[in-house]
């Protein structure tokens, strides 16, 4: 097995702490889902949100999901002029036998056109 990187973004419709929770597990089940990954393959989980998302901590969607034991950060998304608003971002490092090229990078709502050239 190998370490792998995993990203994954979203976008919520409030600043609100269950939406941010709720578009957080939404985005994470879909990550582990396409990715046959389980909670003890993941090494850490690197979240990010957007300046207008400060209702909630990402990371708490995952506590929320069980994990009790996987390292989480939350952090602030940098503030380039014309991004996508209310945008949160994942990292999930875990060990796979997948090659990089078999990874399925998840990109939900808004946050699609962040990564416009993966396939749906």
């Amino acid at each position: 097995m190998r370490l792998r990187g995993l990203r994954g973004a979203i976008t919520a419709d409030n600043n609100i702490a269950s939406d941010i929770v709720q578009e957080t597990t939404l985005l994470l089940k879909e990550m582990m889902n396409r990715n046959d990954i389980k909670e003890e393959d993941i090494v850490s989980i690197i979240f990010s949100a957007t300046e207008d998302l400060n209702a909630e901590f990402p990371a708490a969607a995952a506590r929320t999901l069980g994990f009790k034991c996987t390292p989480l950060l939350c952090t602030k998304e940098i503030a380039v002029p014309g991004s996508i608003a209310k945008c949160i971002r994942i990292l999930m490092h875990f060990y796979t036998d997948k090659n990089p090229q078999e990874l399925k990078h998840v990109y939900l709502k808004g946050a699609k056109r962040l990564r416009t050239d993966l396939p749906e």
